[in-house]
């Protein structure tokens, strides 16, 4: 069995940080949300992956590598342009070479892995599997309504009147048969090839496709808000390991990871959070589930469930920092000029809240 990560699309939710980086590379407790599709697809015994690529290509394979660091192969397919997930699907199938595989989104976060779901396939033989969760706003999600006995009737892309709450969490098994659904279904109104529409496909050509929900945690990092609970999440899994230096004015409780070449001083740091390799925290407040990353200075200043990008300065802020997501190399800094204002420079499509 193979594995197909796509890790193509352009991220238009998480503008203006992704104008510049792809968006499975934003780190979630300071490692990057592709790795950690890398590692479930591993984690379930699968080693020869192959990772769609669109515009940020280069990146990707320069972070990523030749899969060695996560004992994988790993071979990169370009895709043109972002047309859908089932366009991923077959412009893979000469690497797919007539196997089964798995395809799993390269932002989706499942934190129970996906041993389970390849064992349950592996074992059955059906043409393909989908993975379902219950969700609260299914009008965002594509979405599947089972029969009374729990067979897959029909698939939905993002309905405006949603037949049921079970979302397509982004990872499917398929066998051969889906190239031939690929091949057979027209784009749809927003011009891609929707993996609905090839399932569906396959449901009405009589193949077999089962569902399996899943009850554990599961999130579509495609918004702030779910990056900023995933970073919770993941931080709630860490051991204290302290790499760096803490003087004795610094104070650090719960879980809290330092890197190599850290430096705390005069600071306090309450876990869950971590402090990435040569980042300087001075006379500042770090709090609960926060990920610094490295290069980072912090000083004077408080930051709470947040995460920080490498190389971004942060001095003598009047107030806390709390629930943001800041990118390379962006400076924050209070200013004493008069008379007092709001003084920005923000990105297209960007967010600002000031409370």
């Amino acid at each position: 069995m193979k594995g197909l990560i796509l890790s193509g699309g352009t991220g238009t939710r998480l503008r203006p940080i992704t104008f510049t980086s792809a968006k499975q590379l934003v780190p979630i407790a300071n490692k990057p949300i592709l790795f950690y599709a890398i590692e479930t697809v591993g984690d379930a015994g699968i080693t020869d992956i192959g990772i769609i690529v669109g515009d940020t290509k280069e990146e990707v394979k320069e972070t990523v590598g030749d899969g060695s660091a996560f004992g994988v192969k790993i071979t990169y397919i370009e895709q043109e342009a972002p047309l859908g997930l089932a366009h991923a699907v077959k412009i893979a199938e000469d690497f797919i070479a007539g196997d089964s595989f798995v395809m799993f989104l390269g932002d989706n976060l499942i934190k129970e892995g996906i041993a389970g779901l390849v064992e349950e396939f592996e074992r059955d033989k059906p043409n393909c599997q989908i993975l379902l969760a219950h969700v609260e706003n299914p009008e965002q999600f594509g979405v599947a309504e089972l029969t009374s006995d729990g067979k897959v009737e029909r698939l939905i892309e993002k309905p405006k009147d949603p037949p049921s709450d079970l979302a397509l969490v982004g990872v499917y098994m398929f066998d051969p048969h889906i190239f031939e659904a690929v091949k057979a279904i027209k784009p749809s109104w927003r011009d891609e090839l929707e993996i609905t529409d090839a399932i569906q496909y396959l449901l009405e050509k009589g193949y077999d496709v089962r569902p399996h929900v899943i009850d554990g945690w599961w999130k579509d990092t495609g918004k702030l808000d779910d990056i900023l609970e995933a970073n919770r999440i993941m931080l709630e899994g860490i051991e204290t390991d302290i790499r760096g230096t803490v003087d004795a004015d610094s104070t650090l409780h719960g879980r809290v990871v330092i890197e190599e070449g850290a430096h705390i001083t005069n600071s306090v740091i309450r876990g869950p959070a971590i402090i990435g390799k040569n980042s300087e925290i001075t006379g500042s407040y770090v709090g609960p589930f926060t990920a610094i990353h490295n290069n980072v200075r912090l000083v004077g200043s408080e930051v709470e469930h947040s995460i920080i990008l490498a190389d971004c300065v942060i001095e003598n802020l009047g107030g806390r920092l709390e629930g943001s997501l800041l990118g390379r190399n962006v400076k924050l800094h209070k200013s004493d000029t008069k008379p007092r204002a709001f003084r920005l420079m923000v990105g297209d499509n960007s967010q600002v809240e000031v409370v």
